[in-house]
């Protein structure tokens, strides 16, 4: 039993494997995408985009709202039927405020609940497995609960190795600052960065980094008083 109160038996046997920047993914898909521009991002993403539609997984992508047309566009562009895939049910198109900043605040708790609903439901829905893609740059907005970001993000790391589903954590280098980026490293076992994915040599398993966490949070509590 983790931390989240969940059984950490695995959803099914099989092995599901699939190709993302070239190389295959493993038992780790907990991903930290790092992009330097938009175009340089649709450029990498979009053949493992066309590919899961091929394979009849379920997609959920969540964007800036102000940019959902223009997602919609980059994916036809690529040669993706987004109509009919939205039609289907395959593909699910979410923004911000209806996820990670739902009430005008970030709530981790409720985020990961929403992680898990997410997961389950496409397995109900028929699916074999569900390629989830966030654009992260919801956490540069000045909303309660934005601090909590990596800690949220160490946390998913108890959820994601029971499933064999996909998760694309992408940052734009562009707008995070240095500090967060390490920080943001240390949450993923695999990263990509330069248009090619690696296991992540700094990946901290999730219980020593919440230490860490808790640690930081007493010193500056400390400091403060």
């Amino acid at each position: 039993m983790d931390p989240t109160g969940e059984s950490t038996k695995l959803r099914g046997e099989e092995k599901h494997p699939m190709r993302f920047a070239g190389s295959e993914l493993g038992a780790q898909r907990h991903v930290c995408a790092f992009f330097h521009s938009a175009d340089e991002e649709y450029r990498v993403v979009i053949p493992f985009i066309k590919d899961g539609f091929e394979c009849r997984h379920k997609a959920l992508h969540i964007v800036d709202p102000k940019l959902r047309d223009e997602h919609r566009q980059r994916l036809a562009s690529g040669g993706i039927d987004v109509a009919a895939a939205e039609q289907s049910g395959q593909f699910d198109l979410s923004s911000w405020p209806d996820t990670y900043l739902r009430d005008g605040c970030f709530d981790q708790d409720r985020m990961l609940a929403v992680v898990q609903e997410v997961l389950d439901a496409g397995t109900q829905q028929g699916f074999a497995l569900t390629r989830m893609m966030a654009h992260m740059d919801w956490a540069l907005e000045k909303q309660p609960g934005i601090d909590d970001l990596v800690e949220y993000e160490t946390r998913v790391n108890y959820i994601w190795p029971r499933y064999k589903d996909v998760a694309i954590c992408v940052y734009d280098l562009a707008k995070f600052g240095g500090h967060i980026v390490i920080d943001i490293l240390r949450t993923h076992p695999m990263i990509l960065i330069g248009g090619i994915i690696h296991e992540n040599p700094f990946f901290v398993p999730p219980d020593e980094f919440l230490r860490e966490l808790r640690e930081r949070r007493a010193s500056r509590i400390k400091s403060a008083t």
